[in-house]
């Protein structure tokens, strides 16, 4: 055994301890290494040291399913290859497939084989055709798998070793205290061959807890982030990680177990040969979900959940101020850590990341805004038996048709400008598909499905899509346009490192403002966001501008004096002020 080889195997033996107490942690120390890199797998001799070159300004991210395109006759997957190497190529250099692998309920979420490519969008050369393109990502759907699957039914037959691969629980069990993100029945019973049993539902009956006290649970989910990263993988999303462990009597929720098996993961992605980062899905209050860095020693990324709520109350208030006073007090990621950046999701614009900053009468004025512009609301039960918004279900340009006073003529650049926000701040920047294209609710799918999600799910016809970009005076095109022409601005900025400094400005509250430095303080950019339907104007010398220094407006290409007339922001205008065209 050689000195590195004994360091990986302590980190991991003391890992395990703290997950697995009562079992032997050496034994599981090796199993651990034989999953996740099997006979004739290689890995590096010292661990990743940390740092911040995983990722770089270049880094932005489109999140989309893998049947986002469809046009009855071409794979998914090659519709999907041939968008983003025919739009997106030059814009964006990562991509999130959503599930893209065989289930039975929530568009991919109750997964049913998690080795298997979903043979209706394509097969694992698919994947590695766009993985050798882009920097891939896909999702490890730990929590839970389908009640149809394979793993389900063995488990429900009694054979080893399935039959203790699901969390049991009693309808006598204290369950008060457990955070629900659903207000479906936590448990449901089924019959077994050892007799009725009642198995645990975080989200669907159709979507069945494992139960990760049982370590071969474990073992199993390292061999399939192995096989993912053997097909191009680069990022593992770990989604809903933060349920994973269950106690009875606790909340269920970010127990110690979960902290831990997380800091497995990154020790096993920091010594993998590939360049991996481990990003956790947790849609919870901010406090919590900063959490998931550890010590530096969790996720290299997390998602940034408390921006979509508090972008979306700012653009329709027209007042900054939440979104200030929250980014006032977030801590700058640490080394070989980011945020990732985000204003929507498959799954709309979650809420619990605004609660404790955005009091609730401003939340609901934003439901009442959503509903007015033909969104939905999906709610979340809690323990006194009442329910809570869990997440708005609305397209993000038609979140933006208007102001808490109505629609109004501001929705192309107040959309815009929503977009522009996540571009300019500290993390990587990451947009839906849905938003690139400015697509409209789908009341249809909707209709359909009898699922609010389905109104920002949207399945392109390709064709008709083609001709709707091909045609620059077709709104898709122009949203599409505009938002790839500040993305490949940004991209060329080292001020807009994912690490770069950042420092809130404290303006008119109807601008948000930052400041960002580069690494190596060569460049500097002020980063002017107004989010109100007013003519804004801003002094030089309210925010610091150096005198004879070039100033420039990266997206107009204005040349700012520091001793000259004030900056004007139209309404919904956004200026990148730099000392460095």
């Amino acid at each position: 055994m050689t000195e590195h080889t004994h360091i990986l195997g302590a980190r991991l033996t003391e890992l395990l301890g703290r997950i697995y107490p009562e079992l032997d942690r050496d034994i599981l120390a090796s199993q651990v290494i034989g999953a996740f890199w099997p006979e004739g797998s290689t890995r590096r001799d010292e661990a990743r040291a940390p740092g911040n070159d995983l990722w770089s300004p270049a880094d932005a991210m489109v999140i989309t399913y893998g049947n986002s395109f469809v046009d009855g006759s071409h794979k998914p997957l090659d519709l999907l290859n041939d968008f983003l190497r025919r739009y997106l190529k030059d814009t964006i250099n990562s991509v999130h497939i959503l599930p893209f692998f065989p289930f039975t309920s929530d568009d991919g979420f109750a997964v049913t084989d998690y080795r298997a490519v979903n043979p209706t969008l394509g097969g694992w050369a698919d994947i590695r055709r766009i993985a050798d393109q882009f920097k891939l990502m896909s999702d490890l759907v730990l929590n839970h798998v389908s009640s149809q699957s394979t793993w389900f039914s063995d488990y429900r037959q009694g054979r080893a070793p399935f039959d203790r691969f699901f969390f049991e629980a009693s309808p006598d069990d204290d369950l008060s205290q457990v955070v629900r993100p659903r207000t479906s029945p936590l448990l449901r019973k089924v019959d077994t061959a050892n007799g009725p049993r009642h198995v645990w539902c975080t989200f669907s009956h159709d979507q069945v807890d494992l139960d990760f006290s049982n370590p071969e649970v474990l073992m199993e989910f390292l061999r399939v982030m192995r096989l993912h990263i053997d097909n191009g993988v680069r990022v593992i999303r770990l989604d809903a990680v933060a349920f994973i462990w269950k106690e009875l009597g606790t909340n269920c929720i970010h127990l110690p177990q979960t902290h831990a098996i997380v800091q497995l993961m990154r020790v096993l992605c920091d010594h993998a040969d590939e360049d991996l980062v481990l990003l956790t899905e947790t849609n919870v209050p901010n406090t919590e979900n900063l959490s998931y860095f550890g010590n530096r020693n969790e996720a290299h990324a997390i998602y940034n959940f408390s921006l979509p709520p508090l972008l979306l109350h700012a653009m329709m208030s027209g007042k900054a101020t939440y979104l200030h006073q929250w980014q006032r007090t977030m801590p700058p990621a640490q080394l070989g850590c980011a945020y990732l950046n985000f204003t929507a999701s498959h799954d709309g614009i979650g809420m619990r990341g605004g609660e404790g900053i955005l009091p609730i009468e401003d939340r609901d004025r934003v439901i009442d805004a959503v509903r007015d512009f033909g969104g939905l609301v999906s709610m979340r039960a809690l323990p006194d038996g009442g329910e809570a918004p869990y997440e708005l279900n609305i397209t993000f340009y038609d979140a933006m048709a208007g102001t808490f006073d109505g629609k109004d003529e501001h929705q192309f650049n107040r959309f815009v400008c929503s977009q522009t926000i996540p571009m300019a701040m500290e993390g990587i920047p990451a947009f839906y598909v849905h938003s690139l294209l400015g697509t409209h609710n789908d009341h249809a799918g909707v209709e359909k499905t009898g699922i609010n999600r389905a109104i920002n799910r949207h399945r392109w016809d390709y064709p008709t899509l083609r001709e709707n970009l091909d045609d620059p005076d077709n709104l898709h095109a122009q949203v599409l346009a505009a938002l790839s022409e500040r993305i490949r601005i940004r991209c060329r900025q080292q001020a807009f490192h994912p690490n770069a400094t950042q420092f809130t400005l404290h303006l008119d509250e109807r601008v948000f403002g930052l400041w960002r430095q580069s690494l190596d303080r060569d460049q500097s950019i002020f980063a002017l966001h107004n989010v109100s339907a007013e003519t804004v104007h801003i002094s030089p010398q309210s925010i610091n501008l150096i005198g004879g220094v070039d100033w420039v407006d990266l997206l107009s290409g204005e040349h700012i004096s520091a001793s000259g007339k004030d900056i004007e922001l139209a309404p919904y205008q956004c200026r990148w002020i730099s000392n460095t065209a």
